[in-house]
């Protein structure tokens, strides 16, 4: 069960539920893969609505390496992921608030 005092945040994908949580190894990868110069401008993207699938996809892979997960962006193009693409957006956003602000 996720734990969100840790950062975490719980995915069903293709029925399954898996814990995510961005730590700083899969931040400064997110970085990179999206090449972002800050973590601030992609939240600001997702506070805004301006994100893309690309984006959504890249923060749950690093959510879900962080949480332990040895797979690949290759799998989850074609699995299930709860909620569809407004699910995932927004395990994407919890994601990045939760990396950086405890709960309410």
């Amino acid at each position: 069960m996720a734990n969100p005092w840790a950062g975490e945040v719980a995915v069903r994908i293709d029925g399954v539920s898996h814990d995510c949580k961005l730590t700083l190894g899969t931040l400064a990868e997110l970085e990179t893969a999206l090449g972002e110069g800050s973590l601030v401008s992609l939240a600001r993207r997702f506070e805004s609505g301006d994100f893309s699938g690309r984006d959504v996809m890249a923060v749950i892979v690093a959510g879900l390496r962080g949480g332990g997960w040895t797979g690949t962006s290759d799998q989850l193009l074609t699995a299930e992921i709860e909620g569809g693409p407004v699910g995932a957006a927004k395990v994407a956003a919890l994601l990045l608030t939760r990396a950086f602000a405890a709960p309410a």
